[in-house]
């Protein structure tokens, strides 16, 4: 195959595996909500969430069944983490 091939197989590919997991798809329900991994996994994929919400009005970025606490601990700790590592690939001025 050639490599533009391969490229477009493996970002079908990464979009189908981000959105099997989307908050608000309908993974979670009362009565199974969405605990500290899940909100990890919201997290990190909040972008895409927030983009796909545009043309889908089931998707959120937010998991609104989940267990409290502790899946806000762990959602906005992955957003902390994604985000605050941005600044790893600014440049830094020279004095």
């Amino acid at each position: 195959m050639k490599r533009n091939q391969i490229l477009l197989l493996t970002s079908v590919l990464i979009l189908f595996i981000l959105s099997s997991c989307l908050p608000g798809g309908g993974s979670s329900s009362p009565d199974n909500p969405a605990g500290f991994f899940t909100g990890i996994w919201h997290g990190w994929i909040a972008p895409f969430s927030l983009i796909m919400g545009i043309f889908n009005s089931s998707i959120t970025i937010y998991e609104s069944f989940n267990t409290g606490w502790w899946y806000d601990f762990g959602f906005y700790m992955s957003i902390i983490a994604g985000f605050g590592s941005l600044q790893l690939f600014r440049k830094k001025k020279s004095s």
